[in-house]
């Protein structure tokens, strides 16, 4: 799914539309809200039933509650742009071919199978299970996301599955060494760092842009130098992209919008997805 031209965005701003996009946002509101109060309520119905003091229990419930404050903030000021689900897209044309060819036929990479090989746009959806991934031959890749905006980029968060769920016992195929730079509409890149996915830590590492920004990107260029040991192919699962907006006339509940629809989107189906898509559609803010 492409992002909407920026012209059109823009000439979608309506009142109407803006009313039943905030109208969804309370209701997601209500409904994360409701959800904290019965994760709260299952933790002390079970602290109950273990029969964990009340003093402890309050304790318990306390850390609960603030854990699931963290995790909404997070989600709020990490924000991945690099989701197809609010306008991210693949520059083919920049992007290595992915491995498997262009056919109609199953490719066979034990222990993974790839109908027709997944294409690059398997990295802009939060989808992680095994064999959900884009491979590309040998040990050096590379793949061009085209941002919904332009960013000032902060993070970068590359995830691929555990050696504990994959089928083989291990995963060699996983991106070792890579680099990302910022680019631009013709060929200029900017290095924003260089950095080491290591298989043995978590599945989803963060990592900051190592040098001062000289201006703002809408292309990330996300470039594998070499993988854990997979002489035939390398798989990503995904590649998230952080970072702040520069349009200086972003409307004031953007931010917010944004951060609920990317909580949404971690569990959304393809026809949330398009629902989601259909939110961003914004009226200019006022100045």
């Amino acid at each position: 799914m492409s992002g909407l031209p920026e012209e059109e965005l823009q000439s979608r701003g309506n009142s109407q539309p803006w009313l039943e996009q905030m109208r969804e946002l309370k209701e997601t509101a209500a409904q994360v809200s409701a959800a904290r109060g019965n994760i709260l309520q299952a933790v002390r119905e079970v602290l109950g039933d273990h029969g964990v003091q009340e003093e402890k229990r309050e304790e318990i419930l306390q850390l609960t509650q603030a854990a699931i404050k963290k995790v909404l903030e997070n989600y709020h000021q990490m924000p991945d742009w690099a989701l197809e689900a609010i306008g991210a897209a693949i520059d083919k044309e920049r992007t290595s071919k992915s491995y498997g060819g262009q056919g109609k036929k199953t490719w066979w990479l034990p222990p993974f199978s790839f109908s027709s090989a997944n294409p690059p746009e398997t990295i802009l959806q939060p989808r992680i299970a095994p064999g959900d991934c884009w491979p590309f031959q040998g040990s050096r890749g590379h793949v061009v996301i085209r941002l919904p905006e332009q960013i000032w980029p902060t993070a970068f968060t590359i995830w691929h599955i555990s050696a504990a769920v994959s089928p083989s016992g291990e995963v060699s195929s996983a991106p070792k060494e890579f680099a990302v730079s910022g680019v631009d509409e013709a060929t200029a890149e900017t290095l924003l760092g260089t950095f080491t996915y290591d298989v043995h830590k978590e599945i989803a590492q963060t990592f900051h842009v190592q040098k001062e920004l000289p201006r703002t990107f809408r292309y990330i260029k996300f470039q594998v130098q070499s993988n854990w040991g997979n002489p035939e192919y390398t798989c990503v699962y995904r590649v998230q992209v952080h970072g702040k907006t520069a349009s200086p006339n972003d409307h004031p509940y953007e931010g917010l919008l944004r951060a609920w629809l990317i909580l949404l989107g971690m569990t959304s189906s393809g026809r949330d997805r398009h629902k989601s898509s259909r939110s961003l559609e914004l009226p200019p803010a006022r100045t």
